[in-house]
């Protein structure tokens, strides 16, 4: 067999579909975990100075936020090893089903480990999709100001009377960010469209929704994990059952 052939061997192995979902995966975990770490330090920045006076209103959710930081660091290391344990069971289940190495076979051992990596994959795809809609959550927030802002910079400029627009307010309180007892735990009027226009608030808001996207990547890349591997345990049990592997 000459280099040629074996190159195109090799490249006949490559599990095309479960290369991409790494690649996404590990993308996808980058964008979320990264974007996340920083939006959470500037949320404690930014409800600490605008929606906080006393420190104590603020230590629970300070608490949360440090803990959450933690969780991401092992998210990033558990989702580096699991990608590169999902390639090369990839591999191994496409070179069974293709033959491509002559008398490379699969074992019951291997479909059984298989099976195993389908079976945490899935788990994992309906936990994240959880994630997924968690994430959702801030940018539904931040969104929500965001609009509430543009509505009093409108009232502003087509009102010449404050009390026109100083009743439309932003409760953190009721977005479970302060306790209820929490002063002033919310922000008004010009007070707050001044708040929107700060970097603070823009930064924080494209933080989130860059990690809202880095979480839909990585569910993407589960899904797409599943499909071929799926598909290569159910060929190999098949011809299993025939004797053929």
């Amino acid at each position: 067999m000459g280099c040629y052939d074996c190159c195109i061997r090799c490249i006949g192995a490559v599990p095309y579909p479960s290369l991409v979902a790494t690649l996404l995966c590990y993308a996808g975990v980058a964008l979320f975990c990264g974007c996340g770490h920083e939006a959470l330090a500037q949320t404690e920045v930014l409800v600490e100075t605008y929606f906080a006076r006393d420190p104590q209103d603020f230590d629970v959710m300070a608490s949360f936020i440090k803990y959450f930081q933690f969780v991401i660091y092992g998210l990033a290391s558990f989702f580096f090893l699991y990608g590169i344990l999902l390639l090369a069971e990839g591999f191994y289940t496409t070179s069974a089903v293709k033959q491509t190495f002559g008398e490379f076979r699969s074992t019951q051992c291997g479909r059984c480990l298989s099976l195993t990596f389908i079976i945490v994959t899935y788990i994992l795809a309906f936990i994240w999709l959880a994630v997924f809609a968690f994430t959702a959550i801030p940018v539904f927030f931040l969104f929500n100001m965001e609009h509430t802002c543009h509505s009093i910079n409108i009232l502003a400029e087509t009102t010449p009377s404050i009390n026109q627009h100083s009743w439309i307010c932003m409760d953190a309180r009721q977005y479970g960010l302060l306790p209820w007892d929490a002063m002033p735990g919310k922000s008004c009027g010009m007070t707050l469209a001044s708040i929107c226009k700060t970097s603070e608030f823009h930064t924080t808001y494209d933080l989130y929704i860059a990690t809202f996207a880095g979480a839909g990547v990585t569910l993407l890349a589960l899904i797409l994990y599943l499909i071929p591997t799926t598909y290569n345990y159910a060929v190999l049990r098949f011809l299993g059952r025939k004797g053929i592997r």
